[in-house]
């Protein structure tokens, strides 16, 4: 406590300027109390001096006699204007510095004293950015069809084919549609209604010699890429349409065109009345009740020994005619469709074999083109 006492003692007075340059200036006097415990303050009260400010540069008089330079010590110490500085040490304590501390001038050194510059809105607006230049675009899988180098992230874009050049997954698409295909198959039993490349038995690989011949008998003209219209599954028989017309596949197999479907089927065992009654009051599928347009018992073939029904469907729902025979306690050996809409299958057509629609079968189809 005796130290800090004499500390506070020693610059109670202090004079920062030369005593020949002292005129008649501000003093500036301060308080400053710290509390070094609960029981004792000390209370240091300092008088702080400030050189007088620079005199006026005079003109020099050619009349007057030249007077001696003055010190040049003595101006450059009379100029200097010295501001106290009173810091608390890292012990808590309170000193007097001539200089401030050095925290003090680096962050002055780092702060940032320049104006902002506003922003001209005008001066903005008027200058045209320039696009910079696109390299050629790189196409993937994921990406959309680009069009003039313009990638297409939405549908229903018009474009011109005989002037735009189109790009679909990094393959470009040629100037020159293939015309369209309309084809009836009779489809064998073991093959998928499918276009993956991984099936092996895929009904598309039926059209294998269609496909390898068409450049024969189209010239000029790029291949169609065909896929089913509808759907039959692995063990059903007969009638399948295909085509490479998408609106034409809508069409027909979408419920509101009411198309009937007929099938044969083959039953296992012998078929009574309360069978077919039971058919026809139909059953639920995937939470839908349906019902037959139609059954009917066909009459007996000497080549053929098990019992057949004609049943016709409208609705077309996944394995409709197998869950409504299912419900009435029958099995069926074998199923074949015949028949869709108006057009039926040539009876005369093999098994895996096709026949292209004319425009009076596509008419039976509901479909006015």
């Amino acid at each position: 406590m005796a130290t800090i006492a004499a500390a506070a003692t020693a610059f109670t007075t202090l004079h920062l300027s030369r005593t020949s340059f002292i005129l008649p200036s501000r003093r500036l006097r301060t308080f400053v109390t710290s509390s070094f415990s609960t029981t004792t303050t000390i209370t240091a009260e300092f008088n702080i001096k400030f050189a007088p400010p620079k005199p006026k540069p005079q003109l020099p008089n050619p009349s007057a006699p030249d007077l001696d330079p003055p010190d040049s010590s003595t101006s450059e110490l009379g100029d200097q204007l010295f501001i106290p500085w009173i810091v608390r040490d890292e012990n808590g304590n309170l000193t007097l510095r001539a200089t401030p501390p050095e925290r003090f001038l680096k962050a002055m050194a780092h702060q940032n004293t320049q104006k902002k510059k506003k922003k001209d809105v005008k001066s903005a607006a008027n200058k045209v950015k320039q696009p910079a230049p696109s390299a050629e675009p790189k196409y993937s899988k994921a990406e959309h069809a680009p069009i003039l180098n313009v990638v297409m992230h939405f549908l229903l874009t018009r474009v011109d084919p005989d002037r735009d050049v189109i790009y679909v997954n990094g393959n470009r698409l040629p100037k020159k549609l293939p015309p369209k295909v309309y084809l009836a198959l009779n489809k064998p039993k073991g093959y998928i209604c499918s276009a993956g490349e991984k099936e092996t038995k895929s009904v598309m690989s039926l059209f294998d010699d269609f496909m390898k011949s068409w450049s024969k008998r189209n010239p000029g003209l790029p291949r169609p890429r065909l896929f089913t219209v509808g759907r039959l599954d692995v063990a059903t028989t007969g009638l399948i349409i295909v085509t490479n017309d998408g609106e034409f596949a809508n069409k027909v197999s979408h419920p509101s065109s009411n198309l009937s479907k007929e099938y044969i089927a083959t039953i296992n065992g012998a078929v009574h009345k309360r069978h077919l009654f039971a058919i026809s009051e139909g059953t639920v599928i995937e939470g839908v009740h349906c019902t037959p347009d139609s059954v009917e018992l066909l009459p007996q073939q000497p080549d053929i020994s098990r019992p057949r029904l004609r049943i016709v469907v409208h609705e077309g729902r996944n394995h409709e005619v197998r869950e409504l025979v299912k419900n009435a306690g029958l099995q069926i050996h074998a199923l074949k469709r015949v028949r869709i809409g108006g057009f039926r299958l040539p009876t005369d057509l093999a098994l895996g074999k096709h026949v292209e629609l004319s425009s009076a079968n596509l008419r039976a189809l509901g479909w006015k083109s």
